[in-house]
């Protein structure tokens, strides 16, 4: 690289070295230091945290949150692929429609959070809705519930679905969608031969962008799902914040973070494995 190209990288360099690399070396730091008699952590060399994370309860509690970000990532891909196809097809309407889906992210994660507890609580809308048509007799518990969390975590996530599938889909020239129906397929045919496979990389990139997040969510899972469901987001924020046990939720990131790179590499190279076949 020239000169020009160091001077013009150097500023994004300088803040992933102060932002990333410099906490994530203090995390390694700290999750090898043994834990200070009053919290935070104190010299010297131990282990302790990483054999205390590997027990049976943190465990399940690992894959609770994985499975819980898997399902999040599926249902956002569910939803989000037709609604970003729909938009592609809009004509005119394309950017009202781009509004609609962007236009949550204007307003604080929190407040969005808050909505959704105002709809599912057993005074919220949902219950009176359902209380109203004769559907129930008395309120179902819909808040402090895994499938609450779920809710919340798509419902935060969504948009980040569907604007990489949109990116995709908006290049698709429509004389490939002829040319598939000249030859005979139908809708759901044209659908998985020519649309899906033109939609991957968005598909990819938008699985990622919801994947990762939801796994390291904490505010969502302690909103909407109470003590009852408690994530590894959350584990590691009690052990900063309240149980003040720095080594501990250092290690609990530390695995978290290697579990996840692990998973999207793996994920990555098969789709390219499967690409060139």
């Amino acid at each position: 690289m020239s000169r020009r190209s160091w001077a013009l990288a150097l500023p994004g360099l300088g803040w992933l070295v102060l932002f990333f690399l410099i906490p994530l070396g203090l995390i390694v730091a700290f999750s090898v230091m043994p834990r200070g008699p009053y919290g935070g952590v104190e010299p010297g060399f131990t282990l302790e945290a990483y054999r205390q994370f590997f027990v049976p309860v943190y465990l399940r509690t690992l894959g609770r949150t994985g499975a819980l970000a898997l399902a999040c990532t599926v249902a956002c891909l569910l939803l989000g692929l037709p609604i970003a196809w729909a938009i592609a097809r809009s004509g005119r309407w394309k950017t009202p429609l781009l509004v609609l889906v962007v236009l949550p992210l204007w307003t604080s994660f929190l407040v969005r959070t808050f909505a959704v507890i105002f709809l599912l609580r057993d005074t919220g809308l949902i219950n009176q809705w359902l209380l109203a048509a004769g559907i129930i007799r008395e309120p179902i518990t819909l808040l402090y519930t895994p499938g609450a969390v779920l809710a919340g975590l798509v419902y935060g996530f969504l948009p980040f679905m569907v604007l990489p599938i949109y990116a995709s889909l908006e290049k698709l020239d429509p004389a490939l969608l002829e040319a598939a129906e000249a030859l005979g397929a139908r809708g759901a045919s044209r659908f998985r031969r020519v649309v899906l496979p033109l939609a991957m990389p968005g598909i990819v990139a938008g699985s990622l962008l919801v994947f990762v997040p939801a796994l390291g969510s904490f505010l969502t899972p302690d909103l909407l799902g109470g003590a009852k469901q408690l994530m590894i987001g959350n584990l590691i924020q009690n052990q900063f914040a309240s149980a003040r046990n720095w080594p501990f939720g250092s290690a609990a990131s530390l695995v978290t973070l290697v579990l996840v790179l692990a998973a999207v590499v793996t994920w990555l190279r098969l789709r390219e494995r499967g690409t060139a076949l």
